[in-house]
């Protein structure tokens, strides 16, 4: 099922390279060429998942603040990446992404205050 769904995606996405069957015809909507359509569909998608987890957090407050300080980071720099320059040179590449140690540690943050109640199946 995981290959079949992400062959879907990357048809959704892709240009027209993606083979039906090998030599056989290739095909491919082409999303990515499209910045209005991918933040619409990528930006339905954040929203769709950003909501599932939502639901889950508990009442604390430290669980809220972490979920919405970690999508508006999250959500701020994927929504401007369309009109971003590129980086300057590989140092400052390498800079920006040993930051993304921090990922983990503020996932565990927002974890830790997931609802622990198991959600019934009856009404």
């Amino acid at each position: 099922m995981l290959v079949v769904s992400h062959w879907v995606l990357d048809w959704v996405t892709h240009r027209p390279d993606l083979p039906l069957w090998p030599g056989g015809p290739e095909v491919g909507i082409g999303l990515w060429n499209s910045v209005p359509g991918t933040l619409i569909v990528e930006g339905f998608l954040l929203a769709l998942g950003v909501f599932a987890i939502y639901r889950m957090v508990g009442v604390g407050r430290g669980g809220h603040v972490a979920l919405w300080s970690l999508v508006l980071l999250t959500g701020g720099i994927w929504a401007s990446q369309p009109w971003a320059p590129p980086a300057p040179n590989p140092t400052a590449v390498a800079g920006v992404t040993l930051t993304l140690w921090l990922l983990p540690f503020w996932g565990i943050w927002i974890e830790r205050h997931l609802a622990t109640e198991p959600i019934s199946l009856r009404a």
